[in-house]
């Protein structure tokens, strides 16, 4: 049995494969960019009013009128030539003229007549985005690793960028295993639950931008557990496995990985939930054997599996935030184990639930986060500060 930090380390470790596709930026979204990119233009590509308002070449006279000879609107291209004393009409967005330097608010403008008076007298040059003052052509506006935002998008979007290269994302199979598992709608007999693992971990994976994922079930016995994990193996980059690691009389899958060649890496983690955590590697696909109980397997999911599809998806930043804060109560930890503690993080401090044996999931549904407390540590006192684990932030 290996600490928490050594597991850690292991799966830090692991030689993963990571490859890139050009993708349509649209279909981009929390993708991780293969490349660094450069402007292929100015931003913006012209000088560009940054108001309503009028522009004029600009005077030290502050009594001048001007007169209003044209317009400029977002999107025209045609040439307006104003001398001294003559102002154009201009949108926000638009081309300012060349002949023209600086534009007045039209707030601070009272017009008759096409005489156009400055109320208020800006300093030159006010109002006008130069060229490339957002970026300059040719210059790294986004770096290889950055995680694709909606913003990032939007962005690249208004520099004319269609295809941009990323990280392909793994395919995941999940495998469910356990004679006493039934689908929800079905009517259970004596002795079965219903099995929600499956779609647990599919939901955690989608929402973390894993979409290529498949789902296999099998019976607790030898073959049929070989053959799924062949299955699975066939379709995916990294397989999950829910149940059936444990030494009991019907955990096959174990033997089943070593018969066909998985390698195993660790084995059982001194921690709670979760201790019977599997990991291994054949070749450049990776699998993890979860504890079937619910809590654990999607602990687990965040501590260990989480990571490692990360680092295959080419990204460095962690998907989840880690961050210390204090204790609302104290806390005997007896076990010599690293506790992970579902948690409520609020108004920098934690609040440790109720529930938390490896099966409930009900305390998971309403937590936020998993509090994390050192197998070293016995005791969590009342202001401590404790390094948690931000699972999401929904209404808080």
């Amino acid at each position: 049995m290996i600490s928490v930090t050594e597991a850690l380390q292991i799966i830090d470790a692991a030689n993963t494969k990571t490859s890139v596709k050009s993708m349509r930026i649209e279909k981009t979204l929390g993708f991780v960019l293969a490349e660094d990119i450069t402007a292929p233009i100015n931003m913006p590509p012209f000088r560009q009013s940054a108001m309503d308002g009028y522009a004029i070449r600009w005077s030290d006279d502050a009594s001048q009128v001007y007169t209003v000879i044209d317009e400029s609107k977002a999107g025209d291209s045609k040439h307006i030539v104003l001398k001294a004393n003559e102002a154009a009409r201009i949108f926000t967005g638009a081309k300012v003229p060349d002949t023209a330097d600086t534009v007045v608010m039209q707030e601070h403008v009272e017009v008759l007549n096409a005489e156009a008076k400055i109320m208020q007298h800006p300093k030159k040059g006010a109002n006008v985005r130069p060229i490339g003052e957002q970026v300059t052509k040719g210059e790294v506006v986004l770096k290889q690793g950055l995680i694709i935002t909606e913003a990032a998008i939007g962005f690249l979007t208004g520099l004319g960028i269609r295809k941009i290269t990323v990280y392909q994302k793994p395919k995941i199979s999940i495998l469910v295993t356990g004679n006493e598992l039934q689908a929800a709608g079905t009517v259970l007999e004596d002795g079965e639950i219903y099995e929600s693992n499956a779609i647990m971990l599919k939901m955690a994976l989608k929402r973390f931008g894993f979409k290529k994922v498949k789902i296999f079930r099998a019976k607790d016995n030898l073959k049929t557990t070989k053959k799924h994990i062949k299955k699975g193996l066939k379709f995916a980059d990294v397989l999950l496995i829910s149940g059936g690691i444990s030494v009991g009389d019907y955990d096959f899958v174990k033997q089943a990985l070593s018969h066909l060649k998985v390698k195993e890496l660790f084995y059982k983690i001194n921690q709670k939930p979760g201790k019977p955590l599997w990991f291994g590697q054949k070749k450049e696909q990776f699998v993890f054997a979860l504890p079937g109980n619910p809590a654990s397997a999607l602990t687990c999911f965040y501590v260990y599996v989480l990571p490692l599809l990360n680092k295959c998806s080419g990204g460095t930043a962690q998907l989840l935030k880690s961050t210390k804060v204090k204790s609302s109560s104290t806390l005997k930890n007896t076990t010599g184990k690293t506790l992970f503690l579902k948690a409520l993080v609020s108004n920098n401090k934690v609040d440790f639930l109720q529930g938390q044996q490896s099966s409930m999931l009900h305390s998971f549904a309403t937590s936020n986060a998993l509090a994390i407390v050192p197998e070293a540590v016995e005791t969590v006192n009342k202001g401590d500060a404790v390094q948690c684990l931000i699972l999401h932030d929904y209404g808080n």
